[in-house]
This record gives structure tokens, C-alpha cells and sequence, in this order.
């Protein structure tokens, strides 16, 4: 029997956010009660929730997979709701949002995969608010392009699917996706619209080695994808994955500059780092950064 690992002392958090976190939880159970803040228990509530700041969960919360580090519940889903939209609109006005990410559980049980859905509500959100930015967080639509296609015609801001983790590690973390297909959504989304800002997450800490982490972050790379986040794996439930290793902060600090140095333009890396943390900020940076070289040339 596998003993957990102590957390380190650098993911203990401080109270001082309890507040604003019961605020934002309080209004999201009245305007939304899906987020996937709430239903993989992100260790950064507290911090997104005194921003202001959420991840919406469309098409329910219930996922027709059964990922080992995934604390979402599996099952048969409902149909997906088109009132949907007016719930997330009239959450984006509550909390004076200017930046909204988009995600979902996998939808295998749906002819489309989900994707008119997302599109449908990105769009609803344009029409009605052509100032804010939305990023979506996409499963891989079973590796269907034309599924992908749709969701990239309704012009997202920026499109997000997680590799999660390494290409080994895939049978027992992601059990009924493939490394290969979701590599293939990041380079499909490049080579169907190459203006579009796409991104991907990594968790550490899952029984990975050094050379798999350099891989992956070279297929990355060669997918052409903008951002990258890596961040720490911290077991959600008693029957998710246990944790194999904590990196260190400076740890996060080395693989950053390494990714870097392969040619991917943007990498947030840190412990608490998650793929929807701060996303206003990292495509505010991204922006900026790309601008400036813009203006150099």
C-alpha cells in the first residue's frame, strides 16, 4: 500500500481570500451553478474568485470519460441546454467579467462531440458582448477536424486543449483519449485557422521523466502552439491518482526556460498554475508581447 506524499510547504494557502471566495461561490450557485472551479476543485478558487474571475462548465458536469486525475463526475449526460447561454450572459454582467473561459466535459455520447454548443454560446457572447474576450477549453471531439472546424468558425479568442501529461502516462491518466489525437487537435486548430491563438496545459508530478517532459514539449512546439501552462498535479478525491513527486518552484522555473528555449512563444509555469489560471492576464501578455516584436520589426 502506497503512502500519500506530505505537501510541501509552498501550496499552503492562506485564509485572507475566504470572503470574496463565499461571495462568488454564493453567486454562482444562484446565476451558475456549473464551474469547473467548483467541480474539479481547483486549488486557485480563491484567488480567481476574489478577481472576480471563473471558468463556466457547459453541457453539464456530468463527463462520458473517466480520466484517473479528474475529480468530474462520470456518467450519461443530459442533452445540452440552449438557455445555457442566457445563464452565462447574464453571470458575465453580474460580475462585470471582460474575460470568460469556456470548458466542458467530454461529450462522446453527442453526434458533434459538443462542438455546436461551444460554438453557439461563443457566438450568443459576441453578439451580446463584442468586448469581451472568451477563451475555450476543448475536449478532442474524438479527433473529428470538422468538429474542431466549428468551434474555430465561431472565433474564440484563444483555443485551449490540455496534452495533460505525457505520452506514456496516457492509459492511466487519460484513459480513453490518445496522445497522438490530442496532439493532433493543436496542430488542426494552427492549420485551419493560423491567425487563432492556441494553447495547451501540463501536469507534473504523475511519474514522468525529464526526457518525456523535453518530448512533449517539443511536439508542442512543433504543433505551433502560443501558450503553454505547466503546473503541479495535486489529487482532487481520494480515488483520483495519488501524487508521484511535488516539483519545487525553481523546478517550474528550469522547464519554463527550457520550453522557451525550444521556440514556444509563452509559458506560465508555477506549483498552482492551472490551464484556465489568470488566462485574461496570459493572453493580455501575449498580446503585448507579440506587439512589441511586431513594432521592433
Amino acid at each position: 500500500m502506497s503512502t500519500a506524499l506530505r505537501l510541501p510547504e509552498w501550496f499552503r494557502h492562506s485564509g485572507g481570500k475566504l470572503k470574496a471566495t463565499r461571495q462568488l461561490s454564493a453567486t454562482l450557485e444562484a446565476e451558475v451553478p456549473n464551474s469547473i472551479c467548483q467541480e474539479a476543485k481547483c486549488p486557485n478558487r480563491s484567488e480567481c474568485f476574489s478577481k472576480g474571475v471563473l471558468t463556466f462548465m457547459i453541457m453539464g458536469t456530468i463527463c462520458t470519460r473517466n480520466c484517473g486525475f479528474c475529480s468530474v463526475a462520470h456518467g450519461k449526460p443530459l442533452p445540452p441546454d440552449t438557455k445555457e447561454s442566457e445563464t452565462i450572459i447574464s453571470a458575465i454582467e453580474k460580475l462585470n467579467l471582460r474575460f470568460v473561459v469556456l470548458t466542458s466535459p467530454n461529450r462522446d455520447d453527442l453526434k458533434d462531440n459538443g462542438s455546436g454548443h461551444f460554438a453557439f454560446i461563443v457566438r450568443e457572447i459576441k453578439k451580446n458582448m463584442p468586448h469581451v474576450k472568451v477563451e475555450v477549453l476543448i475536449p478532442d471531439f474524438q479527433g473529428n477536424k470538422q468538429d474542431l472546424a466549428t468551434v474555430v468558425e465561431a472565433r474564440p479568442d484563444v483555443i485551449n486543449h490540455n496534452m495533460e501529461t505525457v505520452s506514456s502516462l496516457y492509459r492511466t491518466v487519460r484513459r480513453g483519449s490518445l496522445y497522438q489525437r490530442s496532439l493532433g487537435v493543436l496542430k488542426s486548430i494552427k492549420e485551419i485557422d493560423p491567425t487563432l491563438l492556441s494553447k495547451t496545459g501540463v501536469m507534473l508530478g504523475l511519474g514522468e521523466t525529464e526526457r518525456e517532459l523535453s518530448q512533449i514539449f517539443q511536439d508542442i512546439q512543433t504543433a505551433g502552439v502560443d501558450i503553454l501552462t505547466l503546473g503541479q498535479y495535486l489529487k482532487p478525491d481520494k480515488n483520483n491518482l495519488e501524487v508521484q513527486r511535488y516539483y519545487h518552484p525553481d523546478e517550474f522555473i528550469t522547464l519554463k526556460e527550457e520550453a522557451l528555449a525550444l521556440g514556444i512563444p509563452y509559458v506560465f509555469s508555477g506549483p498552482l498554475v492551472r490551464s484556465s489560471f489568470l488566462a485574461e492576464t496570459v493572453f493580455e501578455d501575449l498580446i503585448r508581447k507579440e506587439s512589441h516584436v511586431h513594432s521592433a520589426d
